[in-house]
Formats: C-alpha cells, sequence, structure tokens
C-alpha cells in the first residue's frame, strides 16, 4: 500500500514507520509529497473529529494536484489525565498556549507538571485516533495505552510528555523505553493494529 500520512511531525511519521513500514508499504507524508505543509484548524471536540478534519484535508490538497494513488492516513492523539478532566486531551499539543497556537514539548510538559503540583492520583492514559481515506473509502481505529504521571522527568527517549507518563504495561517510563518496547504497547501501534486488521478485513471481503 501506498501511504500518504498527514502531519508534519517527524516523530510521528518515524513511529509510523516502525509500526507498519515493516509490511512492505510505502510510506511519506502529505508535505513531502506536495512540497509544503497543509495547515488544519483542528477544530473538533473529539480526537476522531480532528484526524477526520486532517484527513480530508490532506486528501483534497493531494486530489488538486492530481495524486490519486495514495491512501491517506491521519491521526490526532494526545494526553488525558484523570485529575484534570481528561486535559490536556485534544490540545495537548497547544497545552501551554490554553489551544490558542503550537508550542513545544518543553512548555507543554512545563505546564503539565505545575498543573499536577501536590496531586496524588496521577492515573492517565494516551489516545490515538486513525482515519484512513482511500476515495471515498473510509476507516477509523482508536488506540488507548495506560499508565500515570511521574512528578519529575524521566528518560530521554520518545518526544512530547513521554518522559512524564509511567506505562502500566511496560513497567517502566516511556523516556526510557526502546522504541521496539514502546510501540509494542503505544496508543498509536494499537490503533494501527486495528486499522490494518479492518484494512486486511476489507480486502479479503472485497476479493471474495
Amino acid at each position: 500500500m501506498k501511504i500518504a500520512v498527514a502531519t508534519g511531525n517527524k516523530n510521528k511519521l518515524r513511529e509510523i514507520r516502525e509500526i507498519i513500514g515493516e509490511c512492505g508499504n510505502e510510506i511519506i507524508s502529505v508535505e513531502s509529497l506536495l512540497g509544503e505543509r497543509i495547515e488544519v484548524e483542528e477544530t473538533g471536540d473529539t480526537f476522531a473529529e480532528n484526524a477526520m478534519q486532517k484527513a480530508q484535508a490532506a486528501q483534497n490538497a493531494l486530489y488538486k494536484r492530481n495524486i490519486y494513488d495514495y491512501a491517506v492516513f491521519a491521526d490526532d492523539s494526545g494526553l488525558c489525565v484523570d485529575a484534570l478532566n481528561g486535559m490536556p486531551g485534544v490540545i495537548s499539543a497547544r497545552y501551554f498556549s490554553d489551544g490558542k497556537a503550537n508550542c513545544t514539548d518543553e512548555q507543554n510538559r512545563a505546564k503539565l507538571l505545575k498543573r499536577m503540583e501536590g496531586i496524588s492520583q496521577r492515573e492517565a492514559y494516551f489516545v490515538s485516533c486513525f482515519v484512513a481515506l482511500m476515495g471515498d473509502f473510509c476507516v477509523t481505529a482508536e488506540g488507548i495505552t495506560k499508565g500515570r504521571i511521574l512528578t519529575e522527568e524521566c528518560g530521554s527517549s520518545g518526544f512530547a510528555y513521554d518522559c512524564l507518563f509511567y506505562s502500566f504495561d511496560l513497567s517502566k517510563c516511556f523516556g526510557e523505553a526502546t522504541a521496539e518496547e514502546k510501540n509494542t504497547v503505544s496508543h498509536r501501534a494499537r490503533a494501527l493494529k486495528k486499522l490494518k486488521e479492518k484494512l486486511s478485513n476489507q480486502n479479503c471481503s472485497t476479493n471474495q
């Protein structure tokens, strides 16, 4: 499958390639195909809505250039903290600015640690929602991984909130995990696994 990923986040693109690239898929960013970045205002209240906005905008941009032979993948993902009523949630990448503008990972983590000061209940979970568009055909899948927020940064692996997230599955912080370890239990890996299964089932039913 030829896949165009609607993301400007190189870390996300790398993880997607690590997770599904071994299947022989050609995986490239929409930005690389077009030579420019597609800016999408994420106005959805849910990860699914934002992922669909990204996928549709990317597909429309490709079609305008007469590029039709790629499946468009897009995901929206974020960190949800129970004690903060699910925040940062859909504004995880823009948490420091309260959702108004992109922020650095360092700014977002610093704000989260500040908000969590004195809070003993630190359970949290990552969510990833993927949308795959192939013409008019659409497949969606969601993945979740659970853990808790640490009181200080730990490790140097990963990106975004990884060095603050202690994974219950791995019994270690994502910031300490190897890419291979993280990709066995992460929200993005679980969403992509479900997406691959749905696409495989669709191919089987179509070929019968």
